[in-house]
């Protein structure tokens, strides 16, 4: 994983490193159970404050995206967990949302979306 943090989007740095964690972690591109890397090192890597990087962590731990293991490091959550559940689901939901826009825009029919999903899901 490769987080990119821009110092002029206008967005907290400690907050791009937490959606571009949890993007990545959602899009099962961070495994569960995967350390992420030191406090330290990441903080060094982009060349800002390790209070950034801890910050970052800390919020996704809230969340139960990541768990800190004291002396050990940080590391992703099973999607198991009812946070992470959640967030998967309003995920799904906002694809759904995108979709159904795209669908009525195109004149498809709701029978006929209905079973554009049901085979992109058995494809899966």
């Amino acid at each position: 994983m490769r987080l990119v943090i821009s110092s002029v989007s206008g967005e907290p740095m400690y907050e791009q490193i937490k959606q571009q964690i949890r993007s990545a972690v959602l899009s099962g591109e961070l495994k569960p159970g995967e350390a992420l890397p030191s406090l330290r090192k990441l903080a060094r890597e982009l060349r800002i404050s390790v209070l950034t990087v801890t910050r970052a962590y800390n919020e996704l731990a809230d969340e139960g995206v990541v768990q800190n293991i004291q002396g050990k490091g940080t590391f992703v959550m099973d999607k198991g967990s009812e946070s992470m559940k959640r967030q998967l689901a309003d995920r799904a939901r906002a694809a759904l949302a995108d979709a159904a826009a795209a669908a009525k825009a195109a004149d498809i029919p709701l029978i006929d979306l209905m079973g554009m999903l049901e085979e992109t899901y058995q494809q899966e």
